[in-house]
């Protein structure tokens, strides 16, 4: 069953409909807005209870193109640094939010994990199309490596961590930098990630599977407004899970976050068990009652503050800022 509070809240909170069959004619913009301020309303929140910090401040990193703007917490605890950090990148299809979504999420993994946390605020379709923010992803990766003492961390101590969209681009510098010999990351911390966007219609989705953050319709509209070519969406940079096994070989450890009820699921899954087959660590929490986005329901759900905690306590463990 999915969690009462979650349900209620989706049941109550419903975001513009997508159903247009062809977005061929769709005027990009007008929509993309619509989402954007459904997607605002629905994850910003105040929480009397959300962890105190030792210090938040805002920053430019290097995106492929131009400054991108990142937020740096610090968690009570932290130490003195350089130590281990978390390099965090948002979800939303790659269209929607930025570092105010998801400022909850950080703090909540700051604190889980002790370790400071930088979130990147990367280019978006349809503005930015592909590959815009798997390039501004690299770019900031390299960036946060390169001055890792500037931010706080140990650079043989950082994990990437990303939720949906977010959690494809982590696994993207994962694999990236496997293939190229760059800075691979201590750590991989993927938040029901998008693994693959070339199709979930041909799956059989059971009732009320995807919620408000994800549907058959929605993952269409996200791949389309950021993947324009049919051809690229096998590309393994977007799909990571049809990569070459040479891509898996190597991988840093992982830990997955996954809900009971999201189509994105079983490919999550599929991705773990392929990691797991080359030799790479891999551990798997799933939450049954959850559905897609969940850790953006903070403010309506104890359950997914606790889950986000718990998260970044295996993080902080892997990295060594817990015992």
């Amino acid at each position: 069953m999915i969690d009462d509070a979650i349900k209620a809240f989706l049941d109550k909170f419903k975001p513009p409909e997508i159903k247009v069959p062809d977005f061929s004619g769709l005027d990009w913009k007008q929509s993309t807005d619509r989402l954007r301020q459904s997607f605002h309303r629905a994850s910003r929140s105040v929480e009397q209870d959300a962890p105190l910090m030792a210090e938040l401040s805002t920053l430019a990193v290097d995106g492929a193109e131009g400054a991108l703007r990142a937020r740096l917490y610090t968690p009570m605890g932290a130490g003195i640094g350089p130590g281990p950090g978390i390099i965090f990148y948002h979800g939303g299809g790659f269209m929607l939010g930025d570092l105010d979504s998801h400022d909850m999420i950080c703090r909540r993994l700051a604190d889980g994990s002790r370790c400071r946390v930088l979130s990147v605020d990367y280019r978006l379709a349809p503005e930015s199309r592909f590959p815009a923010a798997h390039a501004d992803a690299e770019a900031s990766w390299r960036w946060a490596i390169e001055r890792a003492e500037l931010i706080g961390m140990d650079p043989d101590r950082i994990a990437v961590a990303g939720d949906s969209a977010g959690g494809n681009l982590s696994a993207f510098i994962a694999q990236e930098m496997n293939r190229t010999d760059g800075p691979l990351p201590a750590f991989q911390l993927l938040l029901y990630p998008l693994v693959q966007f070339a199709d979930i219609r041909a799956k059989k989705l059971p009732f009320q599977e995807g919620g408000f953050f994800i549907s058959p319709n929605l993952f269409d509209y996200f791949r389309d407004g950021y993947v324009e070519r049919q051809t690229d969406r096998m590309d393994p940079r977007v799909s990571p899970l049809f990569a070459s096994d040479d891509d898996f070989k190597g991988l840093p450890p992982a830990h997955f976050v996954l809900c009971g009820w999201d189509p994105l699921k079983d490919e999550g899954k599929a991705y773990a068990d392929k990691m797991a087959r080359w030799g790479v660590p891999v551990t798997i929490r799933e939450h049954p009652g959850m559905v897609h986005g969940f850790m953006n329901l903070t403010a309506v759900s104890v359950p997914a503050r606790d889950a986000i905690k718990a998260a970044g306590e295996v993080v902080g463990r892997a990295l060594g800022a817990l015992s």
